[in-house]
């Protein structure tokens, strides 16, 4: 069992949350199918971090691509496949949270999706983690607000509510990303486990607009600079710093330390983020 978290994860959480609150308006923001953005935050991503882990990992990869690092042994193929599959997780949470911001409010999907520590503590339990009652009473009380939230969407119907259901999956997809990283994650360095994340997300997702026969390019300004946004943001600051957090801290903390996201609620333009205002307000709206 992983101690208590040190001041350095601390910061690590602290800055994860930060940056991952910016993929909602940013997604919302920009004009490009969300899995578009999905795939190229990943894409840049790995252009980035590519070279930077040849710079300063060369040793490690060196070692991982002529299969003398543990990992790699018959023995410690489980690290590996966790990290395959939770680099599928994430690809999915990408394609579910980021089109969801679309389809509802980015409020509501930003709030719908911080229910991922329910279903953290859900995985630990059946990995047989016990959970105190304080804990649990804390994560039922979220799911109250998050199903009177809904509730909203849910008597409105249409795409709204596809919206909630996209950003659930996104939750539940980011918890099993979140829970395949902490057993994974120990036997390698940051940077590889980032790199290698990026470049299986953006595979995956690129596989998918291909078929969907989603354009990959021809994006106004906007969509650019949105993308930039994501690529700094979320996909390096935020990724490689729950990445580098998981490596030291319970996937349980990371997750509740999730919780803590500002809820984005207006575009700078004064319109909503993600979604055409209606003209009735809707009851808790301002």
């Amino acid at each position: 069992m992983k101690s208590k978290p040190d001041p350095l994860s601390m910061a690590a959480m602290a800055v994860t949350v930060l940056s991952v609150s910016a993929t909602a308006p940013l997604t919302a923001a920009a004009s490009a199918s969300p899995l578009a953005m999905a795939f190229w935050r990943n894409c840049l991503g790995f252009a980035v971090l590519g070279p930077l882990l040849l710079l300063l990992r060369r040793r490690e990869v060196v070692r991982v691509a002529r299969g003398e690092r543990s990992v790699l042994r018959r023995e410690q193929w489980r690290p590996l496949v966790c990290g395959f599959l939770a680099a599928t997780s994430l690809a999915l949470h990408f394609a579910s949270f980021m089109t969801s911001t679309r389809l509802t409010s980015v409020a509501m999907s930003t709030a719908l999706v911080a229910t991922q520590p329910v279903w953290q503590a859900l995985i630990a339990a059946g990995q047989g983690v016990r959970t105190s009652r304080r804990t649990w009473a804390g994560l039922a009380l979220s799911v109250v607000g998050a199903a009177a939230a809904g509730g909203l969407d849910i008597r409105s119907g249409g795409t709204a509510l596809l919206g909630d259901l996209l950003a659930l999956v996104g939750a539940i997809a980011q918890a099993g990303y979140t829970a395949l990283s902490e057993r994974s994650r120990a036997d390698v360095s940051t940077p590889l486990y980032s790199t290698f994340t990026s470049l299986v997300c953006g595979l995956e997702l690129l596989a998918v607009c291909r078929l969907a026969r989603i354009p990959l390019t021809g994006f106004d300004r906007s969509t650019q600079l949105s993308l930039l946004g994501l690529l700094v943001l979320p996909q390096i600051l935020g990724l490689g710093s729950l990445n580098f957090a998981l490596g030291r801290t319970s996937a349980t903390t990371m997750s509740v330390c999730s919780c803590w996201r500002p809820p984005w609620r207006r575009s700078p333009r004064g319109g909503s983020w993600g979604r055409a205002s209606s003209p009735r307000p809707r009851p808790g709206s301002c």
